[in-house]
């Protein structure tokens, strides 16, 4: 099992959760970050720090986010690895409002 990054990250892009990564598994685009299930050892620690609470355990996603789980995979084995914080997408603030965080 890995943990998964879902939609409340698109636009977003806080990388709080890449600094405690024990195991510099965060990718990114554009828009968000995804999480490589092969590295990623489920510890959990990338959760708390989500300011937008994008970020889920397999066994805690709910099943309309499911699809998530495949995306992580796919785009996390294309897209570069990002190990440092880096500022949010511009914009970000206003989509964390409107998620209500």
């Amino acid at each position: 099992m890995a943990t998964i990054v879902t939609d409340n990250c698109d636009l977003c892009r806080f990388t709080d959760c890449v600094t405690v990564c024990p195991m510099v598994c965060f990718h990114a685009d554009d828009k968000m970050l995804y999480i490589d299930p092969v590295v990623c050892i489920d510890c959990g620690a990338c959760i708390p720090v989500c300011p937008v609470r994008a970020i889920y355990e397999v066994k805690n996603l709910p099943p309309d986010k499911h699809h998530w789980i495949a995306i992580n995979a796919e785009r996390s084995a294309a897209l570069p690895l990002i190990t440092d914080k880096s500022q949010p997408l511009p914009g970000a603030l206003e989509r964390k409002k409107q998620l209500g965080f």
